[in-house]
């Protein structure tokens, strides 16, 4: 898997007259959307956009402290805690456009504001490594913490790239399931429900047949490398190996680390441990996640971060 987030954001910066790409895609693009919310949320929201266009995009990291906060705290592996540390990372790659641009080249194609948190799926269009002549859409994910009108901590979908070296991790000061997610009305606690029996019970506790009364028929999957519809979604699982049914309990086997219920749309993320690319005997934490939208009662739609691995030397071709 590659990485995704600011380390990619951070490559992609170095290039430049990259095109649109021509093939056709084996999975379906993001329709643009947005998450209801209410007038603080919608600032947040667009101090977050405002942030990204000036500092992220435009290069002006002069203007950081405008947006983020000195103690920021990064939970990406590749980038060193701190707003020096965000600074130091992207002036590596950066340089400030002028003048700054008024709108974001990519922006984000669902995003979201819920109590103390900003949220945002990013989506990119990559050659199938398997098939050149076709492409396939994936998705990374940012998740922003908001304190005193700032930026004050982030998550993202990366993982640690090679070379990246001893990385100053951010830590905490409480779990971010304890900052404030907004109160749910009663849609919102439908939803929740419907994403835990996704996500919990069906792919935790092995109980695919729940599908036929939770996901939509035409369910929309943005994971590369499963079907679309419900009934793909149930035939691709049910080949994991390890997914027998099992007695379904209250508690998640492996529990996300913060559930942001935002309208529709029920945001899920988890910490996940790997092998530091620069020294196989530690591991580092990067954050996996899973986005479901509900319309009309049933799940419509997925997003992940997945992304097609290219095919490995040897491998039998299908």
């Amino acid at each position: 898997m590659k990485s995704t987030g600011l380390a990619l954001l951070a490559a992609s910066l170095v290039l430049s007259g990259t095109g649109l790409l021509s093939a056709e895609s084996i999975n379906p693009s993001t329709m643009p959307q947005t998450a209801p919310m209410n007038k603080q949320e919608k600032k947040n929201l667009d101090m977050v956009l405002e942030w990204w266009r000036v500092v992220i995009q435009g290069g002006h990291l002069d203007q950081a402290p405008k947006y983020q906060a000195e103690d920021y705290i990064q939970h990406n592996p590749n980038v060193n805690t701190g707003r020096a540390g965000f600074v130091e990372f992207f002036s590596k790659f950066s340089k400030p456009k002028n003048p700054i641009p008024d709108k974001l080249d990519n922006p984000p194609v669902v995003m979201g504001a819920r109590g103390d948190f900003v949220w945002l799926i990013f989506e990119t269009e990559s050659k199938d490594p398997r098939d050149p002549s076709k492409t396939y859409h994936s998705n990374s994910f940012e998740m922003i913490r908001i304190q005193n009108g700032k930026v004050q901590e982030h998550w993202d979908s990366a993982m640690k790239m090679s070379g990246a070296g001893n990385i100053n991790t951010g830590v905490s000061p409480k779990p971010p399931s304890e900052w404030n997610t907004g109160k749910l009305s009663k849609e919102e606690n439908e939803t929740l429900a419907m994403a835990t029996e996704e996500l919990k019970d069906m792919l935790q506790y092995g109980h695919l047949e729940l599908a036929d009364k939770t996901m939509d028929p035409g369910y929309i999957q943005h994971n590369p490398n499963v079907p679309q519809g419900r009934d793909g979604f149930k035939a691709f699982m049910s080949r994991v190996p390890g997914r027998t049914p099992q007695e379904i309990k209250a508690e998640w086997k492996n529990a996300p680390a913060l559930t942001l219920i935002d309208g529709p749309y029920s945001v899920m993320m988890w910490d996940r441990m790997a092998k530091d690319p620069d020294d196989p005997s530690k591991m580092y934490t990067w954050n996996h996640y899973d986005v479901v939208r509900v319309e009309n009662g049933k799940i419509k739609e997925h997003w992940d971060e997945a992304r097609i691995n290219p095919p490995q030397p040897g491998a039998n071709k299908q």
